[in-house]
């Protein structure tokens, strides 16, 4: 792209000067529409050094009510915390809120082109992985309702030459100049053609590359305006339009459907189930040293029917483990900020840190249950989260982490059963509100959409377990050996 790049011709000074206030004023007013609208705006600025990207982002931003926008500083090496999470981490928890601006003084762009120039990222099979994601991150955010504009700004070698120079010269600039920016200019052809690769390799409709021309200040401020502002008037008109649904990629594997699991015979005695207990937790202590040691990532998700015993399911896990490795997140109802983003995001902002183990009681499959059901999301919004949700399974996997859902089964009269003891016992009177009757009474509605949830998203790298709950003590033993025999796979 930038190899072949044909630039637009700058018009002449006044006209120019007429056409930003026009722009300036054309985006002062779309943050309202954007406001009422809850359109997000994700703005990303790459370049060359010394291109002029702060300036100009600081000319852009000064139309906008500084209430409705942030900006995200991306350039400084990752930290200690982000480095051990994926590599999209640090990027993906600062998307934008619904009905606000959030420009990003380079994105994801960098930390792949900058692993290429140091060796990092070999361009092989590595690079083609990052691609990958990156293209389907930007894909599910505008599946979801972000725009997402990306301004690459383009100057040439003897102008970036001429630019370093002079802040060189000044000592209250020469800060702004570092030993990369000297790299680059020294460079100039090799980056260029990683940037060039970068830039094809996801440019895609749903998310554009746009090249600035960026000699003149003004004329680059101008153009970025000018794509800006139509890009939020093609996002309002089409923010009513549904989303193709992507045809599933993933290798499945066969899962019965709830109706033909087998409760009976699903028990154990007191005698046997202590003894077991001990000696797998035992071995769950000994193995998760192992896996700090080996930096392994653990995420257990828990869904399953309301007093199936996640919970006491759950405890039987962490018992065994440090406590300083482990959370466990119980996820109710997104709070405003959460629900003013992607879904996935409160999910991304609790992922666990490499050796360590994050436990969700409930999980992102409540975006293909109860967000269906009781329709907080539209029926285009859940069709498409089997594939998001798939794809989001498939980056932690890549990563490293070890995943596992386990679907708590219970037939309907033990819930019964499960219900009114707690309703007639004092101290477990707050375990039972009218909403899980009203979700009782949903009953058969739950049943089919979590057979197709299974169904979709039981894939080879992260599939179901059932843990047969109508004996608590049956499940909690039938969970812990499948903790054990994962995580002994994954740090043998």
């Amino acid at each position: 792209m930038l190899k072949d790049f044909v630039k637009a011709v700058k018009p002449e000074k006044e006209v120019l000067r007429q056409r930003l206030a026009e722009e300036r004023e054309k985006l002062a007013a779309r943050q309202l529409q954007i406001k009422e609208a809850k359109l997000p705006v994700m703005v990303v600025f790459e370049g060359w050094g010394a291109a002029g990207k702060g300036s100009v982002m600081g000319e852009v931003i000064e139309n906008i009510d500084p209430r409705f926008f942030q900006v995200a500083t991306m350039d400084a090496p990752a930290t200690e915390d982000q480095l051990r999470k994926p590599f999209l981490y640090r990027y993906f928890v600062e998307i934008p809120e619904a009905g606000k601006f959030k420009f990003f003084d380079t994105c994801w762009m960098g930390g792949v082109t900058r692993g290429v120039l140091n060796g990092e990222i070999d361009y092989g099979a590595p690079y083609k992985e990052k691609i990958r994601e990156i293209n389907l991150t930007e894909r599910q955010l505008t599946d979801n309702g972000y725009l997402v504009m990306k301004f690459f700004f383009h100057i040439g070698r003897k102008e970036q030459k001429r630019r370093l120079e002079e802040l060189l010269a000044d000592k209250n600039t020469r800060w702004r100049v570092n030993d990369d920016d000297l790299w680059e200019n020294a460079n100039y052809k090799l980056c260029r053609e990683v940037y060039d690769q970068y830039l094809e390799d996801t440019n895609r409709s749903n998310a554009p590359w746009y090249i600035i021309d960026a000699k003149d200040k003004r004329w680059a401020e101008l153009q970025v305006l000018q794509f800006l502002n139509q890009g939020i008037d093609t996002a309002l008109k089409n923010s009513a339009l549904a989303v193709p649904i992507l045809q599933n990629t993933f290798p499945l594997q066969p899962i019965e459907k709830l109706a033909d699991i087998s409760l009976q015979d699903k028990t154990v005695d007191p005698d046997t189930y202590k003894q077991e207990l001990d000696r797998l937790q035992a071995e769950l202590a000994d193995l998760h040293n192992k896996l700090y040691r080996k930096k392994v990532p653990v995420i257990i998700g828990y869904e399953g029917w309301d007093a199936a015993g996640k919970g006491g399911n759950i405890k039987r896990i962490t018992s065994a483990l440090d406590p300083r490795g482990y959370i466990v997140h119980p996820i109710a109802s997104p709070e405003p900020h959460e629900k003013a983003r992607h879904y996935l995001w409160r999910f991304w902002n609790r992922l666990p840190r490499t050796g360590h183990i994050a436990i969700f009681d409930r999980t992102w499959y409540g975006r293909v249950m109860v967000e269906r059901l009781e329709g907080f999301c539209s029926e285009n919004d859940w069709q498409r989260a089997y594939n998001e949700i798939n794809e989001f399974e498939r980056i932690l996997t890549d990563w490293g982490a070890v995943v596992l859902k386990f679907w708590v089964q219970i037939d309907s009269q033990t819930q019964l059963e499960r219900f009114t003891a707690r309703q007639n016992t004092p101290e477990k009177q707050w375990k039972i509100t009218d909403e899980d009757w009203r979700n009782r009474e949903k009953w058969d509605l739950y049943e089919a959409a979590i057979d197709e949830m299974l169904q979709k998203t039981n894939t080879v790298f992260a599939p179901w377990h059932i843990l047969e709950s109508v004996d608590k003590r049956y499940a909690r033993l039938k969970a812990l050996r499948i903790v054990t025999d994962a995580l002994r796979k994954a740090t043998s």
